[in-house]
């Protein structure tokens, strides 16, 4: 038991920031975030028998915790609301705050989840694409087609939305 709880708390130890800003970048709110990675420990102290190789230990916890975002959508029910109670506010008023990490971000979770996922990983946790394909069981080319698509139409929807800005500021 006290070997377990040493490799635990050196898991913990080595990867929890790395776990916590996975959590945060997927949910964007610090408390949800620490509720995820509290519950990604948890269930990794359960099986941390099953982990045989330490190399893959952060794969294996990543996993954990997009498994764990998962769940907290599975458990969810949304609350409906009728469209013509909920007050929209303009863009326009919006436009130009210079946030482009926000606004990247924003882009990103715009991209089908094929797409997103491996460049997620390869922007917070700076995988190779072979790390991403044995993370997300491709194939090392998959991975690689997805990263440039998924860059191809961050750059479009750049492209477009600052066409749109520009056509917005002129007329």
């Amino acid at each position: 038991m006290k070997e377990k709880q040493q490799r635990y708390e050196a898991l913990v130890h080595a990867f929890h920031g790395d776990i916590y800003r996975y959590a945060y970048w997927l949910t964007r709110d610090p408390v949800v975030a620490e509720d995820i990675v509290q519950e990604t420990f948890l269930r990794a102290w359960r099986s941390l028998d099953s982990l045989k190789d330490e190399k893959s230990a952060k794969s294996w916890l990543i996993t954990i915790v997009r498994r764990e975002n998962a769940r907290r959508f599975e458990r969810k029910q949304l609350e409906t609301v009728d469209i013509d109670d909920v007050p929209v506010a303009d863009e326009a008023f919006h436009a130009g705050n210079g946030d482009d990490t926000e606004e990247l971000r924003i882009l990103i979770a715009r991209l089908p989840a094929d797409y997103r996922e491996p460049l997620i990983l390869q922007l917070i946790f700076g995988y190779s694409g072979e790390e991403i394909a044995e993370q997300l069981s491709l194939n090392k080319n998959t991975v690689m087609t997805r990263l440039f698509r998924a860059r191809n139409q961050l750059r479009d929807m750049l492209e477009s939305d600052s066409a749109h800005q520009r056509g917005r500021h002129n007329g």
